[in-house]
């Protein structure tokens, strides 16, 4: 892999979490409620343009960048598991089974819809 992009990871890697960071503040602070919507937005939103990637056909270096590196730190897995796992603690389990089959089957519809206009 060449120096320019392993450069262009770094620079969009940290485009794509800061992105996130602010996605992900601004949904929730709008929504203001005990569901997490900002994450679910950032992870839907990082679906559809995945999906929309796939349907373009992008690969090599392309895809790296765009996929890997961008849209990997947008989205996050991580932030969905602990904020279902703090619902479950704090007593709002519908709510912590709502949020994960709702972005599983959003997600997926998401990137679907974004395979098919790609």
């Amino acid at each position: 892999m060449r120096v320019l992009v392993w450069v262009g990871v770094a620079l969009l890697g940290g485009m794509g979490a800061l992105l996130r960071f602010s996605v992900d503040g601004i949904v929730a602070e709008r929504a203001g409620s005990e569901f997490p919507w900002g994450t679910f937005a950032v992870n839907i939103s990082g679906a559809f343009v995945l999906g929309l990637l796939a349907g373009a056909a992008l690969h090599g270096d392309a895809l790296l960048l765009a996929g890997t590196a961008t849209l990997g730190s947008y989205t996050t897995f991580s932030t969905w598991m602990l904020e279902t796992h703090r619902l479950g603690e704090d007593g709002e389990l519908w709510l912590a089974l709502v949020n994960i089959v709702a972005s599983l089957v959003v997600g997926v519809a998401a990137a679907a819809l974004g395979r098919a206009i790609g």
